[in-house]
């Protein structure tokens, strides 16, 4: 024999001592599913039989159980619970957790049951505590239902205990996860079946009609693609065709090519005609009227169909919900009355509106769970997304528009109504032809410092889980809250870069072959090689214009977009200096055919802007020129001394006049290093960008194109404005052709001879992984000249050079890969349009990692 209890349930076991609970248990469950009394009696005092510890062991027991039901997990509670009050706290520990209460009565002989605890040393009390514990299970055996328990099962015997061959778990209405789509997700009708056909054809489905005899129509679709429609409810009321929109759900329904789940007004319709005592008002007259033409024995169908519903599904292994009036995740999945109640009408605070409607709480506000929530009930102008949940109610009815929400695509099709069929009691608002930010832009003015704070693990696409360290987020959330631009446009941050390994030339810290090395070692047998603009990192985020900023960025007032460093920072001090250039840039991307080219109204660009002293100026004043200037002077006035000390006869100095003349040699080369990278600036014509990778436009990360792709776009970009745009010189390499690896060693000896910086090598794939392990995304090899910079004058020095060879790379090459991935996982949620808590949980974790204890200088 089988019997099923729900797959997600509080299983009660009821017996008396001695009635083999433990053991049906143990036979039936998993050893984690079930909580004993005995057990937490033990945990608690060393002792299962300590009656004086039953108070805290059933803490512990409450405590265990609420524990997994909020996690979803099936739990066996394995104690007499032979007195009402005794599972009066469990029902309500199944109530708190929306899980289904399940009681297995254990009601063997008291005989037996005695005889059983005789043969147990443990169990030293009398058969009257048997006799006692019985007579309670008998009294309140005919309650267990009242009390609360939705399935019963009964043994009265041995033998009956021991036919249960297997205990199934029965999947619960609502648990569709098999079912992965794809999926076209419909908002409330209520009665608009004009605009339901419309909006089916729009999507792609075939409408076919037939005729019954009794002259009905009969509605039939087929997609070519096997798409499933999904009704969110409230298929009647107010409109002109109710009927022939339950007839369509109905039979699509019936023939698994759609799913429904009720809406407030299908179930109050499906109460009148129960014969309940309802109010006929808000469009329920509209929808009796129609009925009344109807056959009884269609009304019944319809009855029969409304009862079926299910109050709301989970599709694609839990990652769709779908539900009237949406569902926290605390009762996603799960099945009782209060999870019905929410699903129909949604959470309201118990006041009501100046239109004399209730005000509803904003459960998606504070919504956090991992499941898409598509839902309607409350009808707004345009879809809205907030907190990964999209309401698609957009009051066809009332004269606004029939929505589609297609997933997993996540596009959004619709249909205008064809006239304002009902007036509403709240206007639904359209607009003035001039879009607010939406309800994620007005939530995300206020972040959360819970989101960033404390030791964190981030999941990322890339490189899975990276763990970042509560002091670091300290540090992220310093600059973030102090220095930083404003957030909404902090998308993206770019990563740190790793260097090559150490050249074994003795002249060279960095020498190519070392890159090309790392590369061909890793399988990747084609690398770009770029040259490294000596200037700073900048990231652009530009919108087409400030009515984009607003729409997309939830930006107002601040222009048409942001430069900002790689730490968050805003590049320009003058505002007006960063919008004039920002204009410049949107006018060449304008005339190169950009916005159109990539459907898109907003882009983010990752570039050099030059000259270095744009934004190192006080680095080069305080830092570079005051020590090379100082070094000069000093070494100067020594050399003077020991040439005019050697020229009279003490040639002892001539050593001492030899190394301090190196010195100074070494000091103009370093002097002269900086310098390269340093112009005056009196006006806009003054600054170079160089752009080297296109991260992002509406709807599209452009990491899925190689390297050669974005240099090549970029480059039509950059003909269209050379005064302020500079190309990137590149070069392709086969890293196995050893004569393309030393065409590329002498383009990079030509270059940093030059004065170049050296060049950046990159895989030809903007992301290449090998066994699943990431590789690193570029690789700097920076000319010897200009290590000066980095490692001071004299780094050349023989016994300088020799201590530097012996620098670790591990750790900088670890934050590279992290870095990386972090940067890369914010693009890509922000282009879902997720939460922007949920794009700065990763562009804080780039943050914080910038302060873990790295060399500063590789």
């Amino acid at each position: 024999m089988e019997i099923k209890v729900p797959e997600l349930s509080l299983v009660v076991l009821i017996g008396v001592s001695g009635s083999g609970k433990s053991t049906f248990a143990q036979k039936h469950f998993k050893s984690t599913e079930i909580i004993s009394s005995d057990v937490c009696r033990g945990l608690v005092s060393d002792d299962e039989n300590n009656q004086n510890a039953t108070d805290d062991a059933f803490d512990l027991l409450y405590f265990l159980a609420g524990k997994r039901l909020k996690n979803g997990l099936l739990t066996v509670i394995d104690a007499t619970n032979v007195q009402r009050e005794s599972r009066k706290g469990l029902i309500k520990l199944a109530r708190q957790y929306h899980c289904i209460p399940v009681a297995i009565v254990i009601d063997l002989p008291e005989k037996l049951c005695s005889e059983r605890n005789e043969k147990r040393p443990d169990r030293n009390f009398g058969s009257h505590v048997i006799r006692m514990q019985r007579s309670q299970l008998r009294k309140s055996l005919k309650g267990l239902k009242k009390e609360g328990f939705r399935h019963i099962h009964i043994f009265k015997s041995v033998e009956e205990m021991e036919e249960v061959k297997l205990i199934g778990r029965e999947k619960l209405y609502s648990n569709r996860k098999d079912v992965s789509g794809p999926f076209d997700i419909i908002g409330d009708i209520h009665g608009c079946f004009t605009e339901l056909k419309q909006l089916i054809m729009k999507l792609g489905y075939e409408v076919s009609v037939s005729e019954c005899n009794n002259g009905t129509e009969v509605f039939d679709i087929n997609h070519p693609d096997n798409r499933k429609l999904v009704f969110t409810g409230d298929l009647i009321d107010r409109g002109p065709d109710s009927m022939n929109v339950l007839r369509l759900a109905m039979n699509l329904v019936g023939r698994g090519k759609a799913f429904c789940v009720p809406g407030n007004h299908d179930l109050k319709f499906l109460k009148y005609l129960n014969g309940k005592n309802v109010q006929i008002k808000h469009g329920l007259e509209k929808t009796i009227e129609q009925a009344e033409k109807e056959t009884e024995e269609f009304r019944k169908e319809v009855k029969e169909f409304l009862y079926s519903l299910v109050s709301h599904y989970l599709f694609d292994g839990g990652r769709l919900v779908v539900a009237h009036a949406g569902l926290p995740e605390s009762m996603q999945g799960r099945g009782s009355g209060a999870v019905r109640e929410f699903c129909l009408y949604g959470e309201t605070t118990g006041e009501t509106d100046e239109f004399g409607l209730p005000v509803r709480y904003n459960w998606a506000k504070d919504y956090r769970g991992k499941s898409k929530v598509v839902y309607g009930h409350t009808p707004v102008p345009e879809p809205e997304w907030l907190n990964n949940t999209i309401n698609i109610d957009t009051g066809c009815v009332f004269g606004g528009k029939l929505t589609a929400f297609r997933y997993p695509e996540e596009e959004i099709i619709a249909v205008s109504a064809g006239k304002v069929y009902y007036e509403p009691a709240r206007p639904l608002e359209r607009g003035n032809g001039q879009k607010k930010i939406s309800a994620q832009q007005e939530y995300d003015d206020l972040l959360d410092i819970e989101d960033v704070t404390g030791k964190r693990i981030i999941q990322t696409r890339l490189r899975k889980n990276i763990t970042i360290r509560e002091e670091n987020s300290i540090a992220a959330l310093e600059v973030m809250g102090r220095f930083s631009v404003n957030p909404k446009w902090l998308i993206y941050l770019p990563p740190t870069m790793a260097p090559s390994d150490t050249s074994d030339l003795p002249s060279y810290l960095e020498y190519p072959e070392q890159a090309f090395n790392y590369f061909r070692k890793n399988g990747i047998n084609k690398v770009v090689c770029e040259e490294k603009h000596m200037g700073s990192r900048a990231i652009v985020v530009l919108c087409r214009n400030e009515e984009t900023a607003r729409e997309r960025f939830g930006v107002e007032g601040e222009g048409i977009g942001v430069c900002y460093t790689r730490t968050g920072r805003s590049f320009f001090k003058d505002k007006e200096v960063e919008q004039q250039l920002l204009y410049k840039v949107a006018n060449t991307l304008t005339k190169s055919g950009f916005w159109e080219d990539f459907n898109t109204e907003w882009v983010c660009l990752d570039t050099e802007l030059m000259p270095w002293s744009a934004k190192a100026a006080t680095l080069l004043k305080d830092q570079y020129a005051s020590v090379g200037a100082s070094a000069s002077e000093g070494l100067n006035q020594t050399i003077k001394q020991l040439q005019n000390a050697f020229e009279s006869g003490l040639e002892e100095v001539k050593p001492l006049l030899d190394h301090y003349s190196e010195k100074l040699e070494a000091n103009r080369r370093f002097r002269e290093s900086y310098r390269r990278y340093c112009w005056d600036i009196n006006n806009l014509d003054d600054y170079k960008i160089a752009p080297f990778h296109i991260m992002a436009t509406e709807g599209n990360i452009h990491t899925d194109k190689n390297h050669q792709w974005h240099m090549e776009t970029i480059h039509n970009i950059c003909c269209q404005d050379t005064t302020l745009f500079k190309p990137t010189p590149y070069k392709i390499v086969e890293t196995d052709k050893s004569d393309e690896v030393e065409n590329a060693v002498n383009w990079w000896l030509e270059l940093t001879g030059a004065g170049g910086e050296g060049m950046v090598i990159k895989p030809y794939d903007f992301i290449s992984s090998r066994s699943s392990d990431l590789i690193q995304p570029a690789i700097k090899c920076r000319g010897k000249e200009y290590l000066r910079i980095i490692y001071g004058p004299e780094y050349t020095f023989q016994r300088n050079i020799e201590k530097l060879k012996s620098r670790g790379l591990s750790r900088k090459r670890s934050l590279a890969l992290r870095e990386f991935a972090l940067g890369i996982e914010a693009l890509e949620r922000f282009i879902r349009q997720e939460p922007l808590r949920r794009v700065h949980e990763s562009v804080f974790g780039v943050l914080a990692l910038e302060s873990e204890e790295v060399d500063p200088r590789l």
